[in-house]
Formats: C-alpha cells, structure tokens, sequence
C-alpha cells in the first residue's frame, strides 16, 4: 500500500454496531481522512428540529440545505460536529436525534443533495467513509468494503451503556424497541436501502471487541490488496 494512492474504505452497518469507533480507528491507523455520514444527516435533522420542520415533507427538508453549515474538526476519539459554527456534539447523540435522521435519510432528494457533500470528503492518501449506504451508493468503487453488524440485543447495550457514561437515563427494552424500528425503516426505504454491497466483507461484531474488530479489518485491508 503507497501512501500516495488514494483511496476510500466504506464501512457500512446499522446503529449501534460499532462502526462509529471502528472508522475511527481504522483511519487513524491509516493516517486516513474520515467521513461520518451518519453525523451528517442527524446535523441535518438537528437544523430541521431547530426549524420546526416537518420530517415528512420531503420538500421542507430539502429547503433546510439552502443554508445548511457544517463542518467536523478532529478530536481525541470521534470527529467534533459544527452546525452554524456551534459543537452539537451531545445533542447528536441523543436518541431523539437518531430517530429523525432515519425519518430524513427516506427521502430520495434529500440523499441525492447531500450525496456531493459526501464525496467532496475524499482526499488523499484516503478516506475512510463510515455509513448505510457507503459502499452501494456514495462510493461504490470503494477498493474495501465492510458491513459491520451486531444483534440487536447486544446493540441495544452498547447504547444503554454509552447513554449512562454520558450521565443520561435508558431503557434495555425501549432502546431494543427503538433499533428495531429503525432497522426496519433503514432497510425498506425506498431510497439507498441498509443492505451490505454486493463485494462487501460482512463482520459481526457480536462477540467481538473493538480492538478484535479493528484487527481483523484493517488485516484485510493490508493483505487484500
């Protein structure tokens, strides 16, 4: 691998299977640049809210890219989220914005607007893209693809387990509710539905742990090509 060629690692999945932690990972160690899609349309969502929006509409949805800001700056362990030059860190992680980026992500439109955005995030020596549809739609020329997945039993504890470090309140079986909901809506939406690319390795991080997951990928990555 040279670290003059470019090129772009898709990690796809549904919520809460790791692959938030696993991109970063695998692009530190790569010296990679790294797209958080997902972080994308809950800014979107967030601005929405903000807006009185309704979710919807696919047409309110799109107005609110007409003077839609953002940007992400490096931090320890994830990427810091700006919206109107603003961290929304903590408000991206709340369940309630979760739930309305799946609700915005539906619409065809919107995805078609924001899939230029998307790309313009690959630059040299790489990129590595962690999201739903990364490895079908926004880079289907990715060199790698991964689908990484996890039942929705030990999703639902990662998450209970993140929302009590972050001081917040939580329900196993509400949570477990609501990643079922949005499985099913991720999966049957019209547009760029959550489905593994056709060449994409699938990983189930189930009775793995993050190190263990990082490993087994980025070995791939050193000896696939």
């Amino acid at each position: 691998m040279q670290a003059e060629d470019a090129f772009v690692v898709a990690i796809d999945g549904p919520g809460g299977s790791g692959k938030g932690s696993l991109s970063v990972n695998v692009a530190q160690a790569l010296g990679f640049h790294l797209l958080d899609s997902g972080a994308i349309y809950r800014l979107l969502a967030l601005k929405a809210m903000q807006q009185g929006v309704d979710l919807e509409q696919e047409s309110e949805v799109i107005a609110v890219l007409d003077d839609f800001n953002i940007r992400f700056e490096a931090g320890d362990e994830l990427s810091i989220p700006y919206l109107d030059d603003r961290d929304v860190a903590e408000e991206l992680r709340r369940e309630e914005t979760g739930d309305a980026a799946s609700k915005v992500a539906r619409h065809s439109a919107v995805r078609k607007q924001l899939l230029g955005l998307q790309r313009s995030f690959f630059k040299p020596p790489g990129l590595v893209a962690d999201g739903r549809d990364m490895g079908t739609v926004v880079f289907p020329k990715a060199r790698f693809k991964f689908f990484l997945c996890a039942s929705i039993e030990i999703r639902a504890q990662r998450r209970y387990k993140q929302l009590k470090n972050m001081g917040l309140s939580a329900s196993i079986a509400q949570l477990q509710a609501d990643i079922a909901e949005r499985d099913e809506r991720d999966q049957n939406r019209s547009a760029s539905p959550l489905t593994p690319a056709e060449d994409a390795l699938i990983v189930d991080s189930s009775l793995l742990d993050l190190s263990q997951v990082t490993e087994l990928v980025l070995s791939h990555i050193r000896h696939g090509d």
